[in-house]
């Protein structure tokens, strides 16, 4: 299911002395089953962007394009709720997207609000509560009663439950230690693996070369550039100028290169940058 931004404006509070220009003609397209991280300092408009997709914000000028169905300013909530079907939304605060008066009750809201049977909408709960990691026992307690990082979980949950065809993500990764991270992150790839589209937004750039295919990078409301993390990180000065880390590995690999080591290409990986010393080894006869 692609995905069409054409000359999109946001404008909060427009007419007030508090209006803001959020997001500033952004125009590109998103490929169906695409893994698409969203990077930019804070400010820059990322999660502006990221509640566009779900028709949560309508955009002040220009069009949206999901499923064959566009969004404008004037899109009635009709067409917005069938939208909804098929984007999910994970927001950054977790416990801003609790309600319910269990973890069960409120991973099976999604589902049931979008036209599942109670029994269908609870088998999809227990999946994706235990595909998410939780311990069995935290679906009869308040959500409101679990840690940062299990609410975090919920959340997850509660929007994996229904499958929507695209999964949007506001730094899922919050509150997680790495290997519940890791975890997490996993099931997002292996999530696009059955064809769905992800989209992310994060500031680690660690996960975004790991895990990405696709990228947007924004500034001040404005898209600048749109690429592959392997493009956005080949070039270090326009990184460095655009305030945006450099993944861990190709900072390794160019300390590096400085002691003699000679790359075919710039890991952007851990997995990548064990490959490249190992054939740089073999090359200088080591074992």
């Amino acid at each position: 299911m692609s995905i069409k931004f054409k000359n999109v404006d946001y404008v909060y509070a427009p007419g007030t002395p508090f209006q803001t220009q959020g997001l500033s003609n952004i125009s590109f397209e998103i490929k169906d089953g695409s893994f698409v991280a969203i990077a930019g300092q804070t400010g820059s408009g990322k999660s502006t962007l990221m509640q566009h997709f779900d028709g949560l914000l309508l955009p002040s000028k220009g069009s949206i394009t999901i499923a064959n169905q566009t969004i404008t300013v004037d899109t009635p909530n009709k067409v917005l709720k069938e939208i909804r079907k098929k984007v999910g939304l994970v927001f950054q605060f977790p416990e801003n997207q609790l309600f319910e008066e269990t973890v069960l009750k409120d991973v099976m809201f999604g589902p049931l609000n979008f036209g599942f049977s109670e029994e269908k909408a609870k088998e999809q709960a227990i999946r994706w509560i235990e595909k998410v990691g939780l311990p069995e026992e935290t679906m009869s307690k308040s959500p409101f009663e679990l840690s940062g990082g299990q609410m975090r979980r919920v959340a997850i949950a509660g929007v994996m439950a229904y499958e929507p065809d695209i999964l949007c993500l506001d730094e899922p990764a919050a509150g997680l230690d790495p290997e519940g991270q890791k975890q997490i992150f996993d099931i997002f790839k292996n999530y696009q693996k059955l064809g769905h589209t992800v989209i992310l937004i994060s500031h680690n750039m660690d996960d975004i070369s790991k895990y990405a295919d696709d990228m947007l990078v924004l500034e001040q409301g404005h898209m600048i550039k749109h690429a592959s993390p392997k493009e956005v990180f080949s070039d270090t000065d326009w990184v460095k100028k655009h305030y945006l880390d450099e993944p861990a590995p190709s900072k390794l690999a160019r300390s590096l290169q400085k002691v003699g080591f000679h790359f075919s290409s710039m890991p952007l990986t851990v997995e990548s940058l064990v490959e490249e010393i190992s054939k740089e080894l073999r090359a200088k006869g080591g074992n």
